[in-house]
């Protein structure tokens, strides 16, 4: 079996994204979401973004962006993933997908089974998303869509590994991400609190650590 793919989200020095790539990260996620503790200038989100390129891909993450901020991101950043953590039906991600020219992965936000269906409408063949994401769902009146360091019962998820890639996130930290991941099958992992010291500051040994956990499973 191979390795179970990583992703680092919300980074924003460069001592942790170094952190990340040597620790072998697959996925290198920048947040571009004014309301989050995580969100990036453009010009930082670029000068991580080189550093990444072509030892991780590189994921913007958006949450509802407008066709300004798609096309900013486009152009500057050229990610290879754009993660749509919003309302973002189909559709929109299938626009976002075309204007941005480089691949969407959809955050679905899970509480029950019935949450999970959803993701299908965005997986192929007929929807936009090669990935999924499953993230806690927030709680009432959050002011973040994800990140908030909730995880969900995994049992929801079971079986779901044979019908659609997924990439597993929520509440996930060195301790819990290999069960997590012998639970849910899943291919790969998100992680972005739980690899934080306060909220939006990355924690470089945590990095290490939940790498090395996951990547062992």
């Amino acid at each position: 079996m191979m390795a179970t793919e990583v992703k680092i989200c919300g980074l924003s020095t460069a001592e942790t994204m170094a952190a990340a790539l040597d620790g072998g990260a697959d996925y290198v996620g920048l947040v571009f979401f004014a309301p989050s503790p995580r969100t990036l200038a453009m010009a930082c989100a670029v000068d991580l973004a080189d550093m990444a390129r072509g030892n991780a891909k590189i994921v913007a993450l958006t949450v509802d962006g407008d066709d300004t901020l798609i096309d900013t991101i486009a152009e500057h950043l050229r990610p290879d993933i754009i993660q749509l953590h919003g309302s973002e039906t189909p559709q929109r991600a299938n626009e976002i997908k075309t204007r941005a020219q480089c691949r969407v992965m959809k955050a679905i936000k899970v509480a029950t089974a019935i949450d999970v269906e959803t993701a299908f409408t965005y997986a192929p063949p007929t929807g936009p998303c090669e990935t999924v994401l499953f993230d806690a769902k927030a709680p009432k009146g959050a002011v973040l869509p994800g990140g908030n360091g909730l995880t969900f019962d995994w049992r929801v998820l079971e079986g779901v590994h044979k019908r659609l890639n997924f990439m597993l996130s929520g509440g996930l930290t060195p301790d819990n991400v290999a069960e997590a991941v012998r639970l849910t099958r899943t291919r790969a992992v998100d992680v972005s609190s739980g690899v934080e010291r306060a909220p939006g500051v990355k924690d470089a040994a945590l990095i290490g650590a939940f790498l090395q956990a996951a990547k062992a499973v």
